[in-house]
């Protein structure tokens, strides 16, 4: 009989008064039992439903019943025949609009914790399994994926296991892309990134870093060089500002360059001497996940005040609900219905405060989302020494610039059919220098599906 509790088995946390002051990891995993006792709440429905709702159709069910066995081993093997990544998925994956969005458990109560029970079994796999991996006998035949990122770290460990020589080429000094830049340690351990990609080099993954595609090497010359086809999963790096006045002040940042000099260059701890505005007031313009995760950042660094200035309301945050919670858990405070007007400077250069404005939200816009109207003399100054700017990315223009046949639409994306098939033959695109900046399983999905194209390319090329 299965575990009729309406409730899923709730993760253990560090407390927020703790967490907020630290860089480890906040969530702190099921234990076995806890594990065994929420996987005996999934009823094993015939239509599978769950995984209609996952990008990389892990099979559900399956692992799941394994799990209620404590057959962990065998529980791993069944996830890793979809998903490369396994680990970081049941980490940051958005499950609640994904595969628990389609759980019939939630339909009167939660759904089954399926994002925590796949984090487990990788987490003990990685603890506990065997780290030897059979590389696949080689078919002969050479691939390059440009960009170490989970769109094209998918693509090369699925072609990979069909047999594929695969070289990944990397702008960065190491591999990861969002998943080591972008999201802070203690949302996803950098050393859980590191486990998984080694998982794919020992099954025959080349991966080369300082390889920026379009400078060192052209897509061109990769072909010269006697890949077969080429898969770009560069993503969405290039950030977006707002125009207003003041963001070239000192103190005002990029999500990205702001993420990346905590995450990459270890602007959190005391050993690395990465420059980095420590603040007493902070401002985060945005609401998505990156701007959740700037903010609890800022906070971590000690920061008195740090404040998510967003147009809309919560209702119209894109970031996930656990995330949201963690911010207001540690302390963050929500400026909603808030849009910047500029920001101020002292007579050094030095930002020192932010005038908004006060929105209300009038009729749907194309996204479905109410659009924010300005309320007349509203205008506030907000009290901030510094500006985290929050507000989207777009992919870097460098490989398309330097490379022909490739086309791009008005955002500046790659064109590419459902196949991740793109205007230049023999060339493949996925992830978010597609789509723009996306979600990571959303991106690993790409690469899958890039894979299996990639294969029935060259393969009927050989008929």
């Amino acid at each position: 009989m299965p575990n009729m509790t309406p409730k899923k088995k709730e993760m253990p946390v560090q407390q927020p008064d703790v967490r907020n002051k630290n860089f480890e990891e906040v969530a702190l995993g099921y234990t076995e039992e806890m594990a065994v006792e929420e996987a005996q709440r999934c009823l094993h429905c015939k239509h599978r439903p769950c995984v209609s709702g996952c990008p990389v159709n892990v099979r559900i069910p399956e692992f799941i019943t394994h799990v209620a066995k404590g057959e962990f081993a065998e529980a791993y093997a069944v996830i890793k025949q979809t998903n490369a990544l396994p680990a970081v998925c049941g980490r940051v994956c958005p499950q609640e609009s994904q595969c628990e969005a389609k759980c019939v458990r939630g339909i009167k109560g939660e759904p089954v914790g399926i994002g925590r029970l796949e984090r487990f079994v990788a987490d003990w796999y990685l603890k506990n399994g065997d780290k030897k991996v059979e590389k696949p006998a080689s078919n002969g035949h050479r691939v390059a994926v440009v960009g170490a990122g989970p769109a094209g770290l998918s693509c090369a460990g699925d072609l990979a296991s069909r047999g594929y020589q695969v070289s990944i080429f990397e702008a960065f000094h190491t591999a990861g892309g969002v998943l080591i830049y972008g999201i802070p340690e203690f949302r996803l351990p950098k050393a859980i990134v590191k486990e998984e990609i080694q998982t794919l080099q020992r099954m025959g993954v080349e991966i080369m870093t300082n390889m920026v595609i379009g400078k060192v090497l052209s897509v061109d010359e990769l072909f010269e060089m006697g890949y077969e086809a080429v898969f770009i999963g560069s993503g969405a790096g290039l950030p977006s500002f707002m125009g207003i006045p003041g963001e070239g002040l000192v103190g005002v940042y990029s999500a990205n360059e702001f993420l990346t000099r905590i995450n990459l260059m270890k602007a959190y701890q005391q050993e690395y001497d990465t420059p980095i505005h420590k603040s007493r007031s902070v401002a985060v313009v945005g609401g998505g996940n990156v701007a959740m995760d700037a903010a609890r950042c800022a906070k971590r660094l000690g920061a008195e005040h740090v404040y998510i200035v967003y147009r809309r309301s919560e209702a119209e945050m894109p970031a996930r609900l656990e995330e949201i919670h963690h911010a207001k858990e540690e302390g963050i405070e929500f400026k909603l219905l808030t849009n910047p007007v500029q920001i101020l400077g002292d007579e050094k250069g030095h930002a020192c405060g932010m005038e908004c404005v006060a929105m209300e939200l009038g009729e749907a816009d194309a996204s479905g989302r109410r659009r924010p109207v300005e309320k007349e003399g509203s205008n506030f100054v907000l009290d901030v020494d510094s500006v985290i700017m929050s507000i989207g990315t777009s992919p870097n223009p460098l490989i398309r610039t330097t490379t022909e046949g490739l086309e791009a639409n008005k955002r500046g994306c790659l064109v590419a059919d459902e196949g991740m098939r793109t205007t230049r033959e023999g060339v493949f695109a996925g992830g978010d220098a597609v789509t723009g900046a996306a979600t990571v399983i959303l991106a690993m999905g790409a690469g899958k599906t890039a894979a299996a194209s990639i294969d029935a390319y060259i393969q009927n090329k050989q008929k």
